[in-house]
């Protein structure tokens, strides 16, 4: 089936999937036809290939895009397909209710954990109710007061990364948006339990952080990490963000998972199916729920007080540098 949305660089694909969409209609209708069952299975590997060739070694800026992607998995989308029994919690007990950030009580296989993640959302009317992904001081302090229940509960944190940064408004600079965000890595850093973080999506800044300082963070292979967006970063050292200066921005932050994964920011890359997670989003969610239950085994038998020493030499380390001796 051809995909609505098609990125720049995939368009060489539009013709390829028509006819395959085409063939594939023709087919249930006549589903003995061995012509059309030759045609079919053609037009399969020639998309497959084109796929394989398209994908093989992706710009930073490209990979931006697909991170970016309308039909890409978010975090509801992930819990449909690999939680059982999930219960959704509210309110940070001080402000209000935050959709950009989505909480709860969840089953992941057979393993019983706490699950937060940022929520996009969908069609404009839920983009706009979640801040696009951009989440208020309420949100971070819902999420930590749901990872201190877990806590309580003996229960793992897992935290599913997909946001531009936090939300850059008045009324959340008011209500303390960075103090939210430093007691959440604060907090975060001793909590007694076990924490995943994956950036399924985007990964900007604090607004990532908020809910990313864990003992194993891992980024889908077509997603983002970095302190600040290519556009961000393009207007801050161009003076306007363009597709060229933002590719040149992309490509300087090294943001993307390769990237960070040789920089030692993360600890795994999880593969996402041939073309996207927004292709196929069941296979996408079965290898994030197998890097997610096979992480909890390996942390659940290390002991609480190396787990802590660990996590916070984890962070202490990132972007440590010797510098030479002056002569």
């Amino acid at each position: 089936m051809a995909i609505y949305y098609q990125l720049d660089f995939e368009k060489p694909l539009a013709p390829v999937e028509d006819a395959l969409a085409e063939a594939q209609e023709k087919l249930r209708a006549s589903p003995e036809d061995p012509t059309l069952l030759a045609a079919v299975a053609a037009l399969v590997e020639q998309r497959k290939s084109m796929l394989e060739g398209l994908y093989a070694d992706l710009s930073p800026w490209n990979t931006v895009r697909v991170a970016r992607h309308p039909a890409r998995p978010q975090t509801r989308d992930y819990i449909a397909l690999m939680c059982r029994d999930f219960c959704e919690l509210h309110g940070d007990r001080r402000f209000g209710d935050d959709p950009a950030i989505v909480c709860g009580l969840a089953r992941v296989g057979h393993t019983k954990c706490m699950l937060i993640g940022h929520q996009k959302g969908k069609d404009t009317n839920e983009k706009i109710a979640c801040h696009f992904g951009c989440a208020h001081p309420e949100g971070y302090r819902k999420a930590l007061h749901k990872m201190k229940l877990a806590e309580k509960m003996g229960l793992p944190v897992v935290t599913l990364v997909d946001t531009q940064g936090a939300y850059p408004g008045l009324g959340a600079e008011q209500r303390g948006q960075g103090q939210a965000i430093a007691e959440n890595m604060y907090e975060m850093s001793r909590l007694k339990t076990p924490i995943l973080s994956v950036v399924i999506g985007e990964g900007g800044s604090g607004g990532a952080l908020g809910i990313a300082v864990a003992d194993r963070v891992a980024m889908l292979q077509y997603s983002w990490y970095s302190v600040i967006s290519p556009e961000g970063c393009a207007a801050i050292l161009w003076k306007e963000a363009n597709e060229q200066s933002n590719s040149a921005a992309a490509r300087a932050l090294k943001m993307t998972a390769k990237d960070n994964l040789s920089l030692g920011i993360i600890e795994d890359v999880v593969e996402e199916p041939l073309g996207g997670a927004h292709r196929d989003p069941k296979a996408a969610a079965g290898f994030l729920q197998d890097w997610i239950l096979s992480s909890l085994r390996s942390l659940k038998s290390t002991p609480m007080d190396t787990l802590l020493d660990a996590r916070y030499e984890r962070f202490r380390n990132l972007g440590s540098v010797i510098e030479p001796a002056m002569s």
